[in-house]
């Protein structure tokens, strides 16, 4: 049964590539790097094990939710690896496990008990919804949460406060895709993707904001707005669709679009922090990852 699958032989890579959706982890290291140019400016070394930590956890998230999605996922979405028989479930299970694991490890060695002081609670989150919140009213508040704990990863110790604006702005985000998210079977009623729309459009315009707020200079603001039209722009336009035409379809793309377009309103927050070359190249990185993403769907 699609449900219980219990297959004997590997999963190929390329199966393993589609349970993990593998390009939509090139949206998570912009969190960390958002999270430490806004608390201590130019990133340090040890950011580079914590995005490593956080794109296995991330990953950990996909494999364990379609674990927990086997059965609805035969009748809904039948193509994904487990239902069509491609990956056994137990076998999603263990690489989530296993890359739990591997996320709590490299954020141990990247910061110690204070990095593992946000890995456990951001962990402890990506299980709860997959198992449990994912369909309860709490769920885009969940999802929200495990990307503003992705931002606050990234900070440094006892300056988490200086990264709270860009958590709370890439946590609306998420909020408004995890929404969207709940409707890419049956449509959405249009007033959810309006919504979501003018969502996204405060939290650019925030975004775009920031430099000034900070009394930065005239190339952080520039950043800023620069990376905050490119998110409106992919993200907005997609809503627009969506608005006009609701649909399963429409409402599908808005979402995986939306978890793509998380890279340049990284860029926008990374820019309005005063780190313009990093910045830079998470909106080099938009259009490779976007390409990538229509090999293997991020959703």
């Amino acid at each position: 049964m699609p449900g219980s699958n219990d297959l004997e032989h590997s999963p190929r890579l390329a199966d393993l590539a589609h349970l993990l959706r593998l390009p939509a982890a090139l949206s998570v290291p912009g969190d960390v790097l958002a999270g430490a140019v806004a608390s201590a400016g130019p990133p340090r070394p040890r950011v580079l094990g914590t995005m490593a930590s956080s794109v296995a956890l991330y990953w950990a998230g996909m494999a364990l939710n379609d674990y927990a999605d086997a059965t609805v996922d035969a009748v809904e979405r039948p193509e994904r690896p487990i239902p069509s028989g491609r990956v056994a479930r137990r076998t999603a299970l263990a690489t989530a496990t296993g890359l739990t694991a591997a996320g709590l490890g490299l954020a141990a060695l990247a910061g110690g008990r204070r990095a593992l002081g946000v890995a456990l609670p951001l962990t402890g989150l990506v299980w709860a919804y997959d198992l449990g919140l994912k369909s309860t009213p709490a769920g885009p508040a969940a999802m929200a949460g495990t990307r503003a704990l992705n931002v606050l990863a990234g900070a440094e110790p006892g300056r988490r406060t200086a990264a709270l604006p860009a958590a709370l702005l890439i946590g609306a985000h998420t909020y408004t895709v995890t929404a969207l998210s709940r409707h890419e079977i049956s449509g959405a009623p249009r007033a959810l993707p309006a919504a979501t729309l003018a969502g996204s459009t405060a939290t650019a315009l925030t975004a775009a904001a920031l430099p000034g707020l900070r009394r930065h200079g005239r190339t952080a603001r520039i950043g800023a707005a620069t990376g905050a039209l490119g998110y409106l722009a992919s993200y907005g336009a997609a809503q627009i669709r969506a608005v006009r035409e609701p649909s399963a379809t429409n409402v599908r793309t808005a979402v995986g679009t939306g978890i793509m377009s998380l890279m340049p309103l990284q860029a926008a927050l990374t820019a309005a922090a005063g780190s313009a070359l990093p910045a830079g190249a998470l909106a080099l990185a938009h259009p490779l990852a976007r390409r990538l993403a229509r090999k293997v769907s991020p959703t």
